[in-house]
Formats: C-alpha cells, sequence, structure tokens
C-alpha cells in the first residue's frame, strides 16, 4: 500500500498522488480500450437485465431488451420498470469508483492486483469480500455492500490482465477465484522459470512454450523501486515497472491495447466482465432477486425518513408526523409512488435511537405508532444525535424531516452532521413548532433563561444553517398549522425529485431569480420561506402571479408560518421562468419537481492513464479539481454549462466539459471558490420526438465549499467486534502550517480513541492514529460510519473524511451445502399438461454454519421444505419439489448462513447422456427422464448427484 506520508507530500506540493501502472484496464481515452469502470458497468447492467428478465417471465411479462456489453443504465432502468434512475445510477456509480480507488490505496499490494503470483493472497481477498457483501446486504447496508463489491471486482478483473489466464486458451472465468473449497492447482512454483526476453518491443512469445502447454498459472512481476524478481520470471511490464527491465525483459499485462500483451486487452476485458457478472449471480442466489435489486439501487423509489423528538410537549406533532405518514403509505400503497424504505429514529433527552429502517409499511406504521410523548428534562434535546444516526441509516440523496419544538442539546455535532449532509447529499427539513410553547415554562429558571428573542434566534440558526447546507428548509410554523406545513413532506415523498433552482439570501436583497423548466418535469413546486419576502411569479407567456394571490393564472398558493408553498399549474410549464424577491431580512427559494432527468456528481482524483477516483472529502480551495458529473434518465443529452455557483450571493466559477461517452462527463474547475457553493447543470435534451433539443437546467440541493485542508484515510475495510481496529489518517494543509482540533466519531457511538489535536510544523502534514472498537456483540453486517474532522480552531476553516466499516465476525466456514437426491417421479404423457412430476432432495451443510434457507432459481412448480434429524445426528432440509410435466427443469438454491450458495438442478427432458461445460453429467433414466445435479462441493448421494459451487 502506499504511504500515507507519500500521499500527503505530493497532496501539499498542490498535485495528486499518481500510483504506478499496476492496476489492469486503466486508461480512459485510449481508443479500443477498457477501463475497470466500464467493465464494472457493463456487468452490472447485464446481470441487472438478468434478474428483471427472470422476474419478468415468471409474472408472465414480455421483456424485450437484448441483454449485451451495449446496455445502457438508462435502458435497463426503464426495461425493469423502474422510476428510480438516479439511484440506479447511484448504487453503479459507488461500485465502480470504488473500484477505482484500490488504485489509489493499495497501489503496490501484490494481492490487491494479483501480481507476483499472489493467487491465494488475492483469492483470499475476493472471497473476504464475498461474506462481507452478503452478511452487508443481509442486514440491509446496501451502501457498503457497494463499496466492497466495487473493491473485491477490481482484483477478481485484475487477475484476467495480469495473469496467463487468457494466454492459456481459457474460454470461461476461472471460477475457483470465488470458490474457495476448490483448490489452486497448478500453479506455477516459485523456482519455475515461466518466461523468455521479448524481440525488441514484440512480446507476443514471451511465455515459456512448456508453461503454456503444462497450462501452469503465472502472473507477472512488478515493481516500483526494485526491480529484484526470481529467476526467470515473468514482469508485468510497462514504463513503471523495473522487474521489466531485467531479465527476462518485457512483460505479459494486458492493461490496455498498448501493453506488451495488448494484443489479448479485448479478451481479458471480455473474461473480466464474465467473471464480474458470474460474482454477481452468486451474490443474487445467497441474497435473492429483491435484496440484489436493492443493491444495486433499482428497486428504490422514495424514502421516508422522519426524526421525532418524543418529550412532553410534542404530542401534537406526533400525531401530525403519524398522519402524515399513513396518508403516504395508504394512498401509494402497489403504485409506483409508494416508498421503497421507512426510516424512523426518535430522540429526547438524554436518548436517542434506535434507528428503524424497514421496507415493510406496517412495520414502520407499528414503530410510528408506538411513540408517544413523555417526559421533559432539560429544555435542549438530542435532535442532532438522532439525525446524525439517520443519515448514517438512509439511502444517499435521501429527504429527511425533523420534528421538534426545542434547541439541540448537542450542539457540538453541528460540523459532524454537516459533513454526513455532505457526504450522503441527503436533504434535511426542520419542522419546529411553538419556540416558545409550554416546554419553555416548565420552571421560572428556564422561563427567565429563554425568554430573550435573540437566544431563541441563535438556537433557530443551527437548524437554518443545516438545512441550508443540505438544500432543505426551516419551517416554523404553530402546533394548529403544522398539519398544512406538512403538505413539503407529501411533496417530497415521491419518486425522481428535483431540484432545478435553489438560492438562499441573508442578508436579504431585492432580486430577480430564473429558472428553465423542461417538458421531462411535472409536480413544479416553489418555496419560499422567511419572515416577510414579497415575490411575485412570471411565466414564458408573460403571465405573472404575486405571493399574495391563494389562486392565480400560474397556480395555487399555500401559506403557512414562514412558509409560502407555490403549486404551479400543469399546462404552459415548458420555458423561462422569472421570480423577483424583495424581502428585508433572510430568505431562501427553492423550486423543485419531479423528473427522470437529472446529475449526480463526486469530486474525484485523476490517476494516470486518465482513470480517477473519488475525494472522500472537500476539495482544497484555491486549488484545481476535478469533477466526475453523469446526467440520468436518458441516453442522450448534452451538458452545455456546469457552474459553481455562490450558495449565498451571486458568484460563479465555470468548469471546462469533457465528454467520456453516452451520459459521463468530467469537468475540470480551475479554482475552488473559497466560498460555499452549489453545483449547477444545464444542458439540452436531445428527444427523437422533437426536432430541436430542449433546454434543462438542475441543480445540486446540497452545499458545497472547499478547504486549506485535507485528511487521507484508508476509503473502507472490515473490523471484528470486540477487536480494536487502529487506523491511520494524515493531516495536510496548504496554509500555513499550525495546531489543528481532531474530531471523530461514530454514528453508532462505538469506542473511537483519537488525539485532540495535531500540529502540522513547518512541512504542512502530521499524521494521527484512531483505534476503533465495535462492541462485541455487533451482528455481522453491520455499517458503521466513522468521521474524523480536523478544525483550524483560529480561522475556523475544517475538512473532514467519512469512512464505512463494516463489522465482520471472522467467516471459517466457506463449504457450500450439499445435495442428495433421493426420489425422482416423472411420468409424464405427450400432453404435458395432464400429469406431474415430482422431487424429493435431501440439502446439508455437514461442518458447516447450517442451511438458512431454500428455494427456487428455476422452475414454476411448488416447493415445500421439512427439517429432520438423520441417524448421525446430520440436520437435514428436505426439499419436496412437484411441478407440471410442461415445467420440465428446477433448480434449487440452498444457501447456509454465512451465504455459500449450492445449486441443485434437474430435468425431464428428453433422455440423453452428456457433459455439460461446467462438468456436471446427465444421467439417463429408464427412457422416461434424466436428472443432472450439481452443488458446489463434492459428489454426493443417489441418483448421480453432482455437485458445483
Amino acid at each position: 500500500m502506499v504511504s500515507l506520508v507519500v500521499v500527503a507530500v505530493f497532496l501539499f506540493c498542490g498535485t495528486l498522488f499518481q500510483p504506478p501502472q499496476v492496476a489492469a484496464f486503466k486508461p480512459l481515452f485510449q481508443d479500443g480500450s477498457i477501463t475497470h469502470r466500464e467493465i464494472t458497468q457493463m456487468a452490472i447492467l447485464r446481470k441487472t437485465a438478468e434478474v428483471c428478465r427472470d422476474i419478468a417471465t415468471a409474472q408472465g411479462r414480455d421483456f424485450t431488451l437484448p441483454i449485451n456489453n451495449r446496455l445502457t443504465p438508462y435502458a435497463v432502468q426503464k426495461a425493469c420498470s423502474s422510476s428510480s434512475s438516479a439511484l440506479f445510477y447511484l448504487a453503479i456509480k459507488e461500485m465502480y469508483l470504488s473500484n477505482a480507488a484500490v488504485d489509489l490505496f493499495f497501489a503496490l499490494s501484490e494481492a490487491h492486483h494479483i501480481d507476483n503470483e499472489a493467487f491465494s493472497e488475492g483469492r483470499d481477498l475476493i472471497i473476504q469480500g464475498l461474506a462481507a457483501v452478503k452478511a452487508s446486504v443481509k442486514q440491509e447496508s446496501y451502501i457498503s455492500a457497494q463499496i466492497t463489491l466495487g473493491a473485491l471486482c477490481h482484483t477478481l478483473q485484475d487477475f484476467y490482465s495480469h495473469s496467463n489466464w487468457v494466454e492459456l486458451g481459457s474460454s470461461s472465468p476461472f471460477s475457483t477465484l470465488i470458490k474457495p473449497e476448490d483448490p489452486l492447482d497448478n500453479l506455477a512454483d516459485p523456482n519455475t522459470p515461466t518466461c523468455k526476453s521479448c524481440t525488441g518491443s514484440n512480446c507476443r512469445d514471451n511465455i515459456l512454450p512448456e508453461i503454456l502447454l503444462q497450462k501452469k498459472l503465472t502472473s507477472g512481476y512488478f515493481g516500483v523501486i526494485s526491480s529484484t524478481k526470481p529467476a526467470g520470471k515473468c514482469s508485468h511490464g510497462g514504463s513503471l515497472d523495473r522487474t521489466s527491465s531485467r531479465e527476462p525483459t518485457g512483460g505479459i499485462n494486458k492493461d490496455d491495447i498498448r501493453s506488451d500483451h495488448g494484443f489479448l486487452h479485448q479478451r481479458a476485458a471480455e473474461m473480466a466482465i464474465n467473471a464480474t457478472v458470474e460474482v454477481l449471480q452468486d451474490i443474487r442466489l445467497a441474497t435473492g432477486d429483491q435484496a440484489f435489486l436493492r443493491l444495486v439501487g433499482l428497486s428504490q423509489t422514495s424514502v421516508l425518513a422522519f426524526v421525532i423528538d418524543t418529550t412532553g410537549s410534542m404530542s401534537d406533532d406526533i400525531e401530525e408526523a403519524k398522519r402524515v405518514s399513513f396518508s403516504i403509505i395508504d394512498s401509494r400503497r402497489g403504485t409506483p409512488e409508494e416508498p421503497s424504505e421507512y426510516i424512523l429514529v426518535p430522540f429526547n433527552d438524554p436518548d436517542f435511537g434506535p434507528l428503524t429502517r424497514t421496507d415493510n409499511a406496517d412495520i414502520f406504521k407499528e414503530r410510528i405508532e408506538s411513540l408517544s410523548a413523555a417526559g421533559g428534562g432539560d429544555l435542549p434535546e438530542m435532535c442532532l444525535s438522532g439525525l446524525l444516526l439517520a443519515l448514517a441509516g438512509a439511502p444517499p440523496s435521501s429527504d429527511i424531516f425533523v420534528f421538534t419544538d426545542a434547541a439541540a442539546k448537542d450542539s457540538e455535532l453541528k460540523s459532524t452532521v454537516q459533513a454526513m449532509i455532505e457526504r450522503t447529499k441527503s436533504t434535511v427539513t426542520f419542522m419546529l413548532t411553538n419556540p416558545f410553547s409550554s416546554r419553555r415554562k416548565r420552571d421560572v429558571s428556564q422561563s427567565q433563561r429563554f425568554t430573550s428573542r435573540s437566544m431563541f434566534l441563535s438556537e433557530i440558526q443551527l437548524y437554518r444553517d443545516l438545512a441550508h447546507v443540505s438544500g432543505g428548509q426551516t419551517i416554523e410554523v404553530t402546533k394548529a398549522t403544522l398539519s398544512q406545513a406538512t403538505a413539503v413532506i407529501t411533496d417530497a415523498s415521491t419518486s425522481a425529485p428535483v431540484t432545478v433552482l435553489q438560492v438562499v439570501r441573508s442578508p436579504a436583497i431585492a432580486e430577480n431569480f430564473s429558472f428553465v423548466l423542461d417538458p421531462s418535469l411535472s409536480n413544479v413546486t416553489v418555496y419560499v420561506t422567511g419572515d416577510s419576502p414579497v415575490f411575485t411569479i412570471y411565466s414564458p407567456t408573460g403571465l405573472s402571479q404575486s405571493g399574495s394571490e391563494a389562486d392565480g393564472p400560474l397556480g395555487s398558493i399555500l401559506t403557512v408560518g414562514n412558509l409560502k408553498r407555490v403549486k404551479l399549474n400543469s399546462d404552459n410549464q415548458t420555458g423561462k421562468w422569472k421570480i423577483s424577491i424583495n424581502s428585508i431580512s433572510f430568505y431562501s427559494l427553492k423550486v423543485t419537481g419531479q423528473s427522470s432527468v437529472n446529475f449526480l456528481f463526486n469530486f474525484v482524483e485523476r490517476l494516470e492513464g486518465g482513470d480517477f477516483t473519488p475525494k472522500a472529502n472537500r476539495p482544497f480551495m484555491g486549488l484545481n479539481a476535478t469533477l466526475f458529473v453523469s446526467v440520468t434518465g436518458g441516453d442522450s443529452v448534452t451538458v452545455t454549462d456546469v457552474l459553481l455557483v455562490e450558495a449565498s450571493g451571486s458568484d460563479v466559477v465555470n468548469g471546462t466539459i469533457k465528454s467520456l461517452g453516452g451520459t459521463d462527463f468530467l469537468v475540470n474547475i480551475d479554482r475552488i471558490p473559497e466560498w460555499a457553493f452549489v453545483v449547477q447543470l444545464k444542458g439540452l435534451l436531445n428527444d427523437s420526438t422533437r426536432s430541436l433539443p430542449i433546454q434543462f437546467q438542475r441543480q445540486s440541493p446540497t452545499r458545497q465549499q472547499g478547504s486549506r485542508v485535507t485528511i487521507t484515510a484508508q476509503p473502507s475495510s472490515t473490523i471484528e467486534p470486540g477487536i480494536p481496529f487502529v487506523l491511520n489518517f494524515t493531516l495536510v494543509t496548504n496554509a500555513t502550517g499550525g495546531s489543528y482540533t481532531i474530531r471523530s466519531r461514530t454514528d453508532r457511538s462505538f469506542s473511537v480513541s483519537f488525539p485532540s489535536s495535531l500540529d502540522t510544523g513547518t512541512v504542512g502534514s502530521a499524521q494521527g492514529i484512531i483505534t476503533l472498537t465495535a462492541p462485541s456483540n455487533t451482528k455481522s453486517g453491520t455499517d458503521v460510519t466513522l468521521t474524523i474532522e480536523a478544525e483550524d480552531p483560529g480561522t475556523g476553516d475544517s475538512n473532514y473524511v467519512a469512512l464505512r466499516f463494516t463489522v465482520m465476525t471472522k467467516v471459517t466456514d466457506f463449504s457450500s451445502p450439499v445435495c442428495q437426491v433421493v426420489k425422482i417421479k416423472a411420468d409424464c404423457p405427450v400432453e404435458c399438461s395432464r400429469a406431474s412430476w415430482e422431487l424429493s432432495a435431501n440439502l446439508t451443510d455437514i461442518n458447516g454454519t447450517g442451511i438458512a434457507g431454500v428455494s427456487l432459481s428455476r422452475g414454476n412448480g411448488s416447493l415445500s421444505l421439512s427439517n429432520v434429524m438423520s441417524a448421525d445426528g446430520t440436520n437435514v432440509t428436505v426439499a419436496s419439489y412437484n411441478a407440471s410435466c410442461c415445467s420440465q427443469e428446477v433448480e434449487l438454491v440452498a444457501v447456509d448462513r454465512v451465504g455459500n450458495v449450492g445449486t441443485c438442478f434437474a430435468s425431464i427432458k428428453s433422455p440423453s447422456t452428456t457433459i455439460s461445460p461446467s462438468g456436471s453429467t446427465t444421467v439417463s433414466s429408464n427412457g422416461s427422464y434424466f436428472v443432472s445435479f450439481s452443488m458446489c462441493v463434492a459428489l454426493v448421494g443417489l441418483l448421480s448427484s453432482f455437485l458445483y459451487g
């Protein structure tokens, strides 16, 4: 792994760390070469389309999308009948950016790239990663699962570029990499020569003939500092590989078409795609179709997320939260607008939580129905602790609503909450009721303490600040009018919400704002919040309506508390709109709608060869930066402008746009401004139904900002419960060195020890150590977010890094369940619909963790399960299957408690005896049916039951 000190030095000098050319499929702009990003996306799209096809077939629906390597996210999303294009894009992006991050943080790790013949070590990383992915999905920790999956796929994909698997003439993936029970056979031992020197620049025939003949597996050696390698071994190759200049010279990598074995680049990339599809299929079988679709972000629409104060005066607010949530659930159940996930976090003083996260609306109803207002204590409550728990638990880009009538007791968490908002790009809206309610009159001392209006304004400003950072609102109403204000919850809890424009002005000035509405938008709503804003809206056709008109030519206006909500009429919306606002105090403006057309962005670091990895924190202020932008909701779009717009002003920084093909773009920013900003995108929708492109405009609701300090640390990992995990991090500044205050905490209140301060001194950098310990009873698959913050106490400048970890009990069971066929009864006439056939099988997981579930992956018959104890004390799951003779195939899937998968296939088609590509045997039986069984581990049982993984 690259030393974090080295990373710090490179960052301090204003350049990006350039790791060696060790990873496969990296070059981004070389014609004909395929990158890790493209390999990962192709595999995800193919497997997702297959899952959607299988579901459609089982439901009797047509699925006409051809499944190949030319799929696009938009095409798959539409074919899967999903309205959630943004979340699908977001999940894919999370996975392939995590894949790319391996090149930055593990650039010199032979195991992560399967260099130096590190096959066993590389497989261990893949197997451990697979176990963590399955455990995370089981706990519904989908973001952690995506991060881990992307990283393990990098190692898997590198095998096909860095080894000689392709040169050996292989036509299918090396499945042993994901099957720990299979032996790693026929590896070239350390003393076996594998290569000869290349003649000139031609390395086509540098692998020794005896290695190819004997099918010996090897991979290239790589060294940046040293040229040492075992005698006669192949090198990776390339300008940075010093071992390739030592006999035997040259290399065997297939990273791109210009590599030493670049003539095999396309074959290696295709093999890597197929291998990634194989991994995704294993995860699908272990978790089920619906969980798999949630993993890739396809089964999610909107999220209903509440953080609710449960102290004594909140009974009215709790009842309103129940009413609005029940209304949304009941009115949208079974429709495309039904929320796909529900989040609930109660808080009071001194407690907060627990987090309820479920896709079951009835469970959510039960949990929120059980809330009651009771107790009191000190006036401030643990509001930010509850919000932090919700931010960490909710999917990215969620809308979260906080109900309270009191100040935050834990205001010291403000910077941590802000960091999580920036990291997750979630929107937070505070529903504040009766700031001078009975809670402020509990006793004389409290009444005296909180009668000052300025004190109240300072308390409420905390909520305003966090709302503005997130792109949310602070709605201040009485308890009697709260039911009207909760209309914003109904607005936000829809599929495909987008922000067209958002501005904040404090201090306020008279100003005109313009925004473009395109034909893809529906349910366009304008929100104006503030004490006394006066505004007028103008349509593209010249019609106008003032903010004092409840019903006018442009829409209906709801006024409640400090909120004015304008619901625009659905007709004649397309074109350029204007709103003129005048106010004597603070106000905010937000224009939203529903549309499949949106954009995602990440600040990224460019790597050698043009690839990039995500930044986990704020970019360096005053220096250049790169944005990776993806436009969702279509396959043909032109991006004309990407702007950093001052969040509380009118300054703008323009970006330079470079297309990556499709709807992906890299945007170079010359300098990160000193002010907080939002990202605004403008472009053209190229719709085949219209003769001319249509203008569109979108804006990120979440506010961003730069910093003069940065923190780097390993992006993701697993930790064992009860065992302290030590994490090194580096602090780097491009300002004058000095002492920085350090803060670190987790969203789950795990034990964290860290230095209270670090001094960057004259070199502008410092290193620190954090020790994180998960409780010993933490369930495997639980995710935890660790936030590390550094703040300059003199200037207030700060930065953070937010890291997700998966808590994993050490897995020792890598054996898949075994299938033993007991009986097959089939007597099928020509008219298949008049008869049925039966299968009975015993499923065991001897010396394993036990079978957790059995399901059908093929066949539309009925499956029943029972458990018995065999004579030798083994737990046996008995599977009984019955189907029409018209349904002639069945495949059982058995999954044990740690996610090992076994499959068992049987068919009653015409008799024959063949050998399938996987090596399973087809056995004819009495001329009426045949059966083949394959199950991950070994041949067992009666009637020729054959097993594979």
